[in-house]
């Protein structure tokens, strides 16, 4: 179990988000929605290590690692797939694989990514940068997939996508989540995330208003009432 517990978090003196609480079973998909500056992409920030929250828990298994650096919570098993792609434009797609790859596997690295993307393996020689989005975004997805995480945190991977390509990620997600990885995602794409997800939380100004079955947001109505409801209490968004 992933979980983030009484998160409050911001920049400098301006709070972003405030008692933040939700889980992230073994090998489920949760969703996080909620409109444009409710705290989507600073909670998976804190979630990653990239912020060191004011005050809570980040807890894995139970143990608390609220405040360490991102690279200790990657060797625990946590990758974040930031918005904007997260590879090395300069690159060529084969270097951005070793890259990614942890030493010793590098080869079989470059095999994992082709296999889950064969497109990759058409452009292993291409400079990133040059590629399309769809491909930079698969290259992106290709990282996870090569450290086979516990937890993979995802910010809007189907941003600017073709609706095929869009379909294709999807696709690779449950494919991560099948082969164990737990999944927390968040995307504009609602409907999508909807459809494959085992929970839903939903953010909106820095507080978590819905906790539960995506399946109870699936009334636009409802939807609609959550994204400007008031918040939920902590001890309901734990019990996803």
């Amino acid at each position: 179990m992933f979980a983030l517990r009484g998160i409050h978090a911001g920049y400098g003196q301006v709070p972003v988000l405030r008692d933040v609480t939700l889980a992230v079973p073994d090998g489920s998909i949760v969703a996080l929605i909620g409109p444009n500056g409710a705290g989507k992409t600073t909670l998976l920030r804190v979630a990653c290590g990239a912020l060191a929250p004011w005050q809570g828990r980040l807890e894995l298994d139970g143990e608390d690692h609220a405040g360490r650096p991102a690279h200790d919570l990657v060797r625990k098993g946590i990758c974040h797939i930031p918005e904007g792609r997260g590879i090395f434009r300069s690159l060529s797609v084969r270097e951005n694989l070793v890259m990614f790859a942890a030493p010793g596997t590098e080869a079989e690295a470059v095999e994992r990514a082709v296999d889950a993307f064969p497109r990759l393996g058409e452009r292993i020689g291409q400079t990133a940068g040059t590629m399309s989005g769809g491909e930079q975004q698969m290259l992106a997805l290709a990282r996870a997939y090569i450290r086979q995480p516990r937890v993979v945190l995802l910010d809007e991977v189907s941003m600017g996508l073709a609706p095929a390509i869009v379909n294709d990620i999807f696709a690779f997600l449950l494919r991560m989540a099948a082969e164990g990885s737990s999944l927390l995602l968040v995307e504009q794409y609602i409907p999508k995330v909807l459809g494959v997800a085992d929970y839903a939380f939903i953010l909106n100004r820095g507080r978590v208003t819905f906790a539960g079955q995506p399946s109870e947001l699936e009334n636009e109505s409802v939807l609609s009432h959550y994204l400007g409801a008031e918040p939920v209490t902590p001890a309901v968004a734990a019990g996803a």
